[in-house]
């Protein structure tokens, strides 16, 4: 906690209007948006690339934008860091009662339809469980939030084999939808066709977000390799036919 302190006091100091850094001085709760959008972004990579040292580093320069975001609160006589820790440490007992209390919950699945209710109950304001999840997340992320949320109230399947089902279904209807060549259609059923496979992955335990990024990187890994064998033959890859590119994509998948 001496590190954190220090990192508190770092901060009031750059914030100081007299002996205090010129760029902190100026930053706003709006201008650091940004930043503190790729400083998560940069730490989710870290642990995708399983590189400890990187997350150390993104976890520090994280934690700056909280403690950043507190300052400036507490400036403005809204809030301070003690107050936000107080918060979530409340939270956090508040919400695990099979920890910290006497209810008895055992299964994973069963905690997180637990938090959902008790969060419901605590958000009195909101008169839908859909309310509270920000519409600027990545459209996985948020399709996958929305489809949690109805579960915590059992508006879910009890496995995956009917959302496969529903898959199929969702398939014909988009094949329908091209053989009439109804781009609104076409567009509405892709949307459909994607949220059903989101649905899916959840089913299965799967984030959908996390896998496809890794099919998108073991794509980019292995159309590299096609860039490299043109680029070392000399050959334009523009010139080249698709059967030709196929055949090199073949090789790469056995990498």
């Amino acid at each position: 906690m001496q590190s954190f302190d220090k990192l508190v006091e770092i901060v009031n100091r750059l914030r100081d209007p007299v002996s205090g850094c010129p760029w902190d001085l100026k930053q706003t709760p709006h201008t650091l948006i940004p930043n503190f959008i790729e400083e998560l972004f940069e730490a989710v990579e870290a642990i995708e690339e399983e590189d400890y040292d990187a997350l150390n580093e993104e976890l520090g320069d994280l934690m700056l934008h909280i403690v950043f975001q507190c300052q400036i609160a507490n400036e403005e006589k809204r809030f301070d860091v003690d107050k936000v820790l107080h918060n979530i440490n409340s939270k956090l007992v508040r919400r695990h009662p099979h920890v910290f209390g006497d209810i008895d919950i055992t299964d994973a699945d069963a905690v997180k339809m637990n938090w959902e209710r008790l969060k419901k109950a605590e958000k009195t304001e909101r008169v839908s469980v859909l309310e509270g999840i920000p519409r600027a997340l990545p459209g996985l992320i948020y399709a996958q939030r929305t489809q949690e949320k109805a579960a915590s109230v059992g508006f879910d399947w009890q496995d995956h084999k009917p959302v496969m089902e529903k898959l199929h279904e969702e398939i014909d209807e988009l094949n329908e939808a091209l053989e009439l060549d109804d781009q609104n259609k076409i567009r509405e059923e892709v949307g459909d066709l994607l949220f059903t496979i989101v649905n899916l992955a959840r089913k299965l335990h799967i984030d959908s977000e996390t896998v496809v990024k890794e099919t998108t990187r073991k794509f980019t890994k292995r159309f590299q390799y096609i860039e490299e064998h043109y680029r070392n033959k000399s050959e334009d890859i523009h010139a080249a036919s698709l059967e030709e590119l196929d055949a090199i994509w073949e090789k790469a998948k056995d990498l």
